[in-house]
């Protein structure tokens, strides 16, 4: 039989499975804070316009 991670000791798996989700946090939270922001207002306009349509009745072709 093939050893493998899940036949580790518990205190290694789990130590092993929180750094990799903190990695994985970090990650997540990096890429967002270095994402680009949108130049212009040009979604909140149309975000803007869907709430205030919101519940109206579309128009027939």
């Amino acid at each position: 039989m093939m050893p493998s991670f899940h036949s580790a000791d518990r205190p290694t798996h789990r130590r092993v499975m929180v750094v990799g989700l903190l990695f994985c946090a970090a990650f997540v939270t990096i890429s967002f804070w270095l994402r680009q922001q949108p130049e212009g207002g040009r979604v909140l306009v149309k975000a803007d316009r869907l709430v205030r349509t919101a519940g109206e009745a579309r128009k027939a072709n």
